[in-house]
Order: structure tokens, then sequence, then C-alpha cells
């Protein structure tokens, strides 16, 4: 069967759509958001991710461990020269610590089906089912979809996590399998959603106007930083947008936090990470009045 590259499955979800979810987390990303919490999902490429935390000192295993002599003691604890590096695996089996890690594995649809049927009865309990988040789904379309075919199988409620930045063809090929769309929303004007994210959203919010056309059901997703999608004209263009777009009721704001942040230090991703916030309390529910004052349910989390 098809195979794909995903960098976890988490189970008993409750945060991810209706009920108890499983959900698989695809690997790679076409947006580069720098407050994005799942760095790891970013590069479809396996990677290695070293917690510095978790290292316990003078243990030097994984040092012992690697064929490439990648790792290297530093002072009580190691680092890792990542050109050297050639992904095998063999500090990851050696650490008891989980200091170290390989981020990302290719699967077979079946392995991923083999995980979500542990997890069936609380489904059919509560209402729940199966959720695909990354990274972007979308950037993996051929496993997606055989992934997709297989969960209609077994009529199994299936939830899409997407921003939408992929040829509206495939998006339109795939929503006649989803049964719910978690859609991203980062920022109204297209110049600053550039900025931040390295595409424009011109495609995104068009995607999303001819998703919405088509009657399926959407929540809307906004991940709320300090001093980038807060301010009032920003609050103002989108709840202006989104009630143009008809069939969209529902919005979550998601207030920033910063989990992805240690994140981006154990990929050695970049040197320096840019300081975000999130908004006080007080702007949140501001936010909340406003969507709500244009005929938008909207929840402050999910």
């Amino acid at each position: 069967m098809r195979k794909g590259t995903i960098f976890d499955i988490k189970r008993y979800a409750i945060h991810d759509g209706p009920g108890i979810r499983t959900t698989v987390f695809f690997k790679g990303c076409n947006l580069l958001c720098p407050w994005c919490h799942n760095p790891e999902g970013i590069d479809k490429e396996q990677e290695i991710m070293y917690d510095p935390q978790k290292c316990a000192e003078d243990c030097l295993d994984c040092v012992s461990a690697c064929p490439q002599k990648a790792i290297t003691k530093t002072g009580k604890q190691v680092s890792i020269d990542r050109s050297r590096c050639d992904l095998c695996g063999d500090c990851e089996e050696a650490c008891a610590y989980e200091a170290v890690k390989i981020i990302g594995r290719e699967v077979a649809v079946q392995e991923v089906l083999d995980e979500i049927q542990k997890d069936r009865i609380f489904y059919e309990e509560s209402g729940g089912g199966v959720t695909l988040s990354g990274g972007e789904p979308l950037a993996q379309p051929e496993f997606l979809m055989c992934l997709l075919d297989e969960l209609e199988k077994k009529d199994i409620h299936t939830v899409l996590d997407t921003s939408g930045n992929v040829p509206f063809n495939l998006l339109d090929k795939v929503s006649e399998k989803v049964n719910l769309f978690l859609y991203d929303l980062k920022v109204m004007d297209e110049e600053r959603h550039r900025r931040f994210t390295g595409e424009s959203n011109i495609l995104i919010l068009e995607n999303l106007k001819r998703l919405t056309g088509k009657d399926k059901k959407i929540i809307i997703r906004i991940p709320v930083l300090a001093g980038v999608n807060d301010d009032q004209e920003n609050v103002r263009k989108t709840a202006e947008f989104l009630r143009r777009c008809g069939s969209i009721r529902k919005i979550n704001l998601l207030p920033y936090h910063r989990g992805g942040e240690e994140k981006y230090k154990r990929l050695e991703r970049r040197k320096t990470f840019p300081k975000f916030h999130s908004p006080s309390q007080s702007k949140i529910q501001a936010m909340q009045e406003m969507f709500s004052a244009y005929g938008l349910t909207t929840k402050i989390g999910g």
C-alpha cells in the first residue's frame, strides 16, 4: 500500500475535533510559520532531535553507539554534528533517557490503520474518529487519499487539519472523503502573511471561499499572537471575510503558547527564535466579542 512520512500518532486526543480521536501527524509543510508549535513537522525529511534536559550527565552511550562519530562529548553532555549524521537511529536505541530521537518515519497505510483500530471503541462511544494533522497532510496527497479511502471503508469519522495552501483541485478531491475541516487562518493582509509564513495567503483565502461553496463542515482555527494578528483591523477584516463565506459559523481562537520554541532548539533549526507572546485575556475576549458581533460562534481554545 501507499507509504508516507509521519512524525507522531497521538492516541486519546480530545482537542482535534469532536469526541475522542487518534491524531496522525504528517511530516512536511509548505508554510514556515515561526511560531509553529510542531516545528518537527515542517521539514518532510527525517531529522534528529536532542534534548539536553533529558540527557544524563556522563552517560555517553549515544557517543559509543554512533557509527559515523557524529556525536561527541561536550562537557558533561554531548553535541551532534548533523552534517555527519546519517539518521541510522543507533543513538536513539542506545539512549535510555529518550534524549536523542529520530523524528519522522516512513509508514504504510496499513501500519497507521492498525494503530487507529486500537482506539475504535472510543470513537464509537464518544462520537470521535481520526484527525489528520501535521505539518500539512495535503503535502502528501497520495498517501492522504489512500488513508482516507481506507477510513471511509471502515466508516470512521475524519477530520483534516489544513492551511489550505494547495491547488483547489486537490482540496476538492480530498473534501469528498473528509467529514470536517479544521482550516487554519493566520493573517488577512497578504504582505504581512508572506513576511511571517513565507507564502501569500491569496490561494488560502480563495480555497476557503470555494470550499464553503461546497457546503462542507468547517471550523476556522486562528492562532492568536500579540503584534501579529490581534489588532482590531485584522480581526475586523477576518470577520468580514468569514461572514461573506456564508456557511462558516464556528471559530476557535488559539492563544499562542511557547511549546514550539524549545523544539526549535532541540532541532538546532535556528540559532535565534523570534519572541512571540499571547495577547492578554482581555484582548482575546475582545476578539471573541467582535467575531460574535458578526454572527460567528467563537470559542477560545479548541
